[in-house]
This record gives structure tokens, C-alpha cells and sequence, in this order.
């Protein structure tokens, strides 16, 4: 593998595919399926003996790029024709990043096991309802061990922005691997469940042969802010706030949604949730203890618009700028509630890379209503669930693992990580840094890359799961941006003379079609030239029609529409 400049060869990620050798006994194989080299798609497959243990099955969410899809999911190929392999789905936490995937992967075996948490369980389990699956589930808890085929796994207590979260340390004879999912060490946390150091200080005198952490902050200095700060500066803008309130947050924050939630009972507000995630993600967290909601406060949302404005708090989806989610919607005023002067919107999240343009045109919506839109730019709404750069190198040292695999962040993220294990001790050539479908084997404390897999999106788009492909975003984009032109074009069968047309008609290309009378004698010169030349096949006519429209459109208008000719013979 050749290094890129300025970057050491132990520090590329591989770029180029080639199978990986059967797997030597004795071996651990570790292979992530999603969430490296972007924050999302979290899935990594490990193999020991022939048999498989996947944790965590996430989505991504599109991009500006990916017009009309819905979700992304990791590339199940490696696994479909292994399927009766898989002994068991691990669940390190509820976020979608993490959970949203499963649906689809049991669709190819409904009776693979899911183990995880309490919470993180309920929320998985109300997704498969709505896929029609009812899944075999073991419940877990921090501090117990379960042993899955040859693996055998000990769960460990975490800290991350969703309670229940859970680390997973995985035993089998190739050695010891510690998986973090996304956690943080807030020490005085909302739940009052920290992070189990104690338990890393067990594992890392124990030895940890490989270390799959959490990098989606790593290149953030110092320590990650307390969830306890987030309340009273809620509290304030609430107490402040002159008319309505909305609060738009990830559906599944509890701990963020408990602090809203008092937040309006200390000011005699009364709350309504909206967005079908929210209403059923708290109503499962209310069920099972999660979250508690004090009394006389929650509300019905279409009660909540017949109170006075100053005394209702609205608590909704869209924090990212997802085109249909309630917050969208809301700037667009296409929602029943219309937010409008006096009213005061709180986005209490962070960005997600790659959805910033969208969260900004939102904002930019709102403040054109008139409110006053409150974010992590311009208030203290929000502190992330993942731990910085001092927290991980607190784990490293703590640790003291002989190899380190950066996992769930982009690029930028995981180089950053892999840095930080370095400056802790571990050895330059024991930092790994792979991309989606990387192939790394562990054995005698080693872990070594010894294949890339060719792996890509997965896009689900309405009811159509991996049916769309890169060319068909291509298509969307142009469409979107460059217009559409049709041209239509009557041959005599016999001669190849043209009967009727050129026909052009345009979608976003000109105001008024009639621009194209310009192009339409050459386009039926094009045609006669290629008939007198012997050419009648209507495909390899079209072609003609095609290329000479193109140039004209490119050279007079400055555009490269999408172009669909026709040419039937009479």
C-alpha cells in the first residue's frame, strides 16, 4: 500500500479491494460494516470458528447529494449468504445510528437473537413492530456476562447521551476485545450512571488485545461539558420566553426531554410532544422509569394550541433539518402550529456532519417568522454525547490496550483518535485505520488488515430498499439542478426522411421553449446526414439527436440537462 504524502503508510486507510485469506484457526476476524469514515451506519462483524456476532446495525441519514432517500444502510452483502451463521445482534445503545438497521437485517432472518439493555431493546423492538417482527431478545444489564457461540461477552456501564448504554467487551480464545459504542465520562451525570471505569481498570489489567473506540470527538480539546449544565440555561430561556415555546431535540434524548420537561413545570407551562418518534420513544421511556413527568404537565398537542401562548412548551423532532420532520415543516408553515414574532425555538442538539446547510436553512426559515430561534452557537442548549480528547486519553491510560481500531466518526476523527492512542503509548503499527468493509485479523495480540471488502450505500427509498443506485442519484441531481429536455423526432420507415418534430420540450432548463427553434435545423441536418450515411436504427439515431442537442444546450444556455430523444418511425 502506498502512503499518501505527508502521512505515514501505517496510518492509510486501504483503498483498493482484494479478498481477505480463510481464516486461520485460532483468529479473530473483525470486520466493520458501517460507521467509519462517517457518523452513522454503525455495524461491525466479528468472526471466531466460523460462527458471527454483529454489534450494533445503524442507518445514516441522507445528504443534500442523496435526493429522495429516506435512510441509508450498511451493506449487508457480506452477510447474506451467512446468515444461519450469526449467532446474536449486539445493541450497545437506542440510537438510530445503532439500532435503525436491524429491521432490515432480520427481514433476511427474523429469528437472529438481539441482546442489549432494557431501554435499548424497547425502542428496537417498537421498530420491528412497525416491520411486522416480533424478535427473540435477551435483556441485559451492566456487570453480567453472557456466553454466544464461542463469544463471550461482558456488558459494561456507559455514559452517552441516552440512558441504558452500554460498552461490550468480547472474549474468545484469539484474545480480548473491548467495544465502547458512543459513550463520555460525565461525572455527574443526570441518571447518576457513569461510565465504569473501574471495570475498563479490571479490563485493561485482564489485557485488551483490541480496543474499538468511539472517535466522533476526538479531535475536540479537553473534557466534553456536563448534561447538568444544559438545565438551567433551559430553564432561563423558558422563564424568559414571552409566548410559545418549541424545543426540537433528538427523539430519543431523555435525559435532554427530563430537563425540557421541568423546565416547563417551574414556569407553569404545560408540554405537548410532536413527531411520531417523539410521542413513542417517551412514551417508552416514561413506561419503563426512564423518564419522569411531572404531574398535570404533559398535554395532548392539539389541547396544547387552545392554551395561551405563554403557557405551552412544544417539544418536537427536526433539530437536524430533515425536510419532513415537525421542525421543517413548521418553517415552511406547513404544520398547524406556525411559529411567528414572540415565539422562541430552542435547538437543543448538535450538528451531524453533513446536515449543517439544512439546519441553517431552517433557522434562517424560523428567524424570517419572526422568532427567536436559540442554538449551541448562541446558547449553551446542548452538550455532546461523546467523549473528547481528554476523556480518551484517560481510557487509553486506563486500558493500556495493545491494539487500538478508531471506529464511528469521519475520517478526520478517526486520524485523530489513532494519534491520541499514540501519544499514550501504543506502538505506530498497532493503530489501525480502516474504512467500511476493511478486513483485520487478531491473533497472538496482533491485529493485522488483510483485506478490503468491496462494500457501498445501501439506499432505502419509499418501499425500495437497495433498488437505487449512485446513477439514479446522478439522474435526481441532474433533474434537480440542470432541468430536463425531451425531443421527439417522426422518420419515414422507408426513406429515414423526417416525417414530424424535431418536438423539444424543457423542464427547468428556459423560461420558454420556443429558445430552442435555434437548435432544431440542426438537429434535422444531424438526422439527414447520418441517414444519407446509411444509419436507420432509431437507437443510434436518438444517440444522434442527443449529442447534437447537448452541444448546443452546453455551448448557448450553460447547462447540462438531463436529455431524453425519441426518434419513431412512421
Amino acid at each position: 500500500m502506498r502512503a499518501r504524502r505527508g502521512i505515514p503508510e501505517r496510518l492509510c486507510m486501504p483503498t483498493q479491494v482484494y479478498d481477505p485469506p480463510a481464516l486461520d484457526s485460532g483468529t479473530l476476524r473483525v470486520t466493520p460494516l458501517g460507521g467509519l469514515g462517517e457518523v452513522g451506519r454503525n455495524m461491525t462483524v466479528f468472526e471466531y470458528d466460523g460462527r458471527l456476532l454483529v454489534v450494533d446495525c445503524g442507518v445514516l441519514f441522507p445528504e443534500e447529494h442523496q435526493p429522495g432517500v429516506d435512510l441509508i444502510l450498511p451493506d449487508l452483502g457480506p452477510l447474506r449468504d451467512r446468515l444461519a451463521d450469526i449467532e446474536a445482534v449486539v445493541l450497545t445503545h437506542g440510537h438510530e445510528d445503532h439500532i435503525g438497521a436491524v429491521p432490515y437485517l432480520l427481514r433476511l432472518r427474523q429469528d437472529i437473537p438481539i441482546i442489549g439493555s432494557q431501554l435499548t431493546l424497547a425502542l428496537t423492538e417498537a421498530k420491528l413492530k412497525e416491520h411486522r417482527i416480533k424478535p427473540y431478545s435477551l435483556t441485559v444489564a451492566e456487570g453480567q456476562r453472557e456466553k454466544v457461540g464461542p463469544f463471550d461477552l461482558e456488558f459494561v456501564a456507559v455514559n452517552h447521551s441516552i440512558p441504558d448504554a452500554l460498552a461490550v467487551a468480547i472474549r474468545t480464545p484469539a484474545g480480548l476485545v473491548l467495544a465502547t459504542g458512543d459513550f463520555k465520562m460525565d461525572q455527574l451525570p443526570l441518571d447518576g450512571r457513569l461510565t465504569d471505569l473501574r471495570a475498563f481498570a479490571r479490563l485493561g489489567e485482564e489485557g485488551v488485545d483490541l480496543f474499538l473506540v468511539d472517535s466522533t470527538n476526538a479531535d475536540v480539546p479537553g473534557f466534553t461539558p456536563l448534561e447538568r449544565s444544559i438545565g438551567p440555561v433551559l430553564d432561563q430561556v423558558i422563564a424568559k420566553a414571552p409566548r410559545r415555546v418549541i424545543v426540537a431535540s433528538f427523539s430519543s434524548h431523555v435525559h435532554r426531554v427530563q430537563q425540557v420537561l421541568d423546565a416547563a413545570a417551574a414556569h407553569g407551562r404545560r408540554l405537548a410532544f410532536l413527531g411520531r418518534s417523539m410521542v413513542r420513544n417517551m412514551t417508552i421511556a416514561e413506561d419503563l422509569g426512564y423518564l419522569t413527568v411531572p404531574d398535570g404537565v404533559l398535554i395532548d398537542y392539539k389541547k396544547a394550541q387552545n392554551l395561551p401562548d405563554d403557557q405551552v412548551v412544544f417539544m418536537s423532532t427536526g433539530s437536524q433539518g430533515e425536510p419532513m420532520a415537525v421542525l421543517s415543516r413548521m418553517a415552511n408553515l406547513d404544520h398547524a402550529i406556525e411559529p411567528g414574532p414572540g415565539d422562541t425555538v430552542i435547538l437543543a442538539s448538535s450538528l451531524i456532519p453533513g446536515n449543517e446547510n439544512a439546519v441553517y436553512r431552517v433557522i434562517d426559515g424560523l428567524t424570517k417568522l419572526g422568532a427567536n430561534v436559540v442554538h449551541k452557537a448562541n446558547a449553551k442548549v446542548h452538550v455532546s454525547g461523546h467523549a473528547a480528547a481528554g476523556e480518551l486519553l484517560y481510557c487509553y491510560n486506563i486500558l493500556k490496550p495493545r491494539n487500538v481500531l478508531p471506529v464511528h466518526g469521519e475520517y478526520r476523527h478517526l486520524m485523530a483518535n489513532a494519534k491520541l492512542a499514540q501519544e499514550t503509548g501504543v506502538e505506530p503499527e498497532r493503530t489501525i485505520l480502516a474504512e467500511n468493509g476493511t478486513v483485520i485479523d487478531l491473533k497472538d495480540g496482533r491485529a493485522r488488515i488483510v483485506g478490503q471488502l468491496d462494500v457501498g450505500f445501501v439506499y432505502v427509498d419509499g418501499s425500495s430498499v437497495g433498488e437505487i443506485t449512485d446513477a439514479d442519484l446522478k439522474d435526481r441531481r441532474i433533474l434537480g439542478e440542470e432541468g430536463f429536455i425531451s425531443v421527439i423526432v417522426v422518420v419515414d420507415a422507408a426513406t429515414g426522411r423526417i416525417v414530424s418534430g424535431p418536438d423539444i420540450h424543457a423542464r427547468g432548463v428556459a423560461e420558454d421553449d420556443s429558445v430552442f427553434d435555434a437548435v432544431k435545423p440542426k438537429i434535422a441536418a444531424a438526422l439527414t446526414e447520418a441517414v444519407q450515411s446509411g444509419v436507420r436504427d432509431t437507437h443510434a439515431l436518438s444517440q444522434v439527436v442527443r449529442r447534437t442537442i447537448g452541444r448546443w444546450v452546453n455551448q448557448s444556455l450553460r447547462r447540462r440537462p438531463m436529455i431524453v430523444p425519441l426518434v419513431i418511425e412512421a
